[in-house]
């Protein structure tokens, strides 16, 4: 774990930017789930499992660096795997440009959250 910031420190910006993409992708995991839900049985599953777990755990995530908590590198790795399972999931449907949208997103916030795992508040 690692010491926490003070509260009056402004965020890094990485940390910044890390939280922008954990946002941006709980955006569009959350479309991506209503088109899945607007599909019906179409939807798999498993795909709607990794949305979910996606769309929580980059929220959580981006509200854990917000408060400067000092468990933010554990949430971001875990945080990492999950955009990594959803983006392999939504990539079983390559043909739809929504779900194309959502994996790009994902693997950005999952590459984003692993370096920010490494790095210091």
């Amino acid at each position: 774990m690692t010491q926490q910031q003070p509260a009056t420190e402004p965020l890094s910006k990485e940390m910044q930017d890390c939280i922008q993409a954990c946002m941006a992708c709980h955006g569009v995991c959350e479309e991506a789930m209503s088109a899945c839900l607007q599909r019906g049985s179409e939807a798999q599953t498993r795909i709607m499992r990794a949305l979910l777990d996606c769309s929580e755990m980059t929220r959580m995530c981006a509200d854990m660096m917000m408060r400067r908590s000092p468990l933010h590198n554990e949430m971001c790795m875990m945080c990492a795997q999950a955009c990594d399972l959803c983006a392999e999931a939504c990539m079983s449907m390559p043909e739809d440009e929504l779900m194309t949208r959502c994996a790009e997103a994902c693997r950005r916030c999952s590459e984003m959250c692993r370096a920010m795992a490494g790095a210091p508040m």
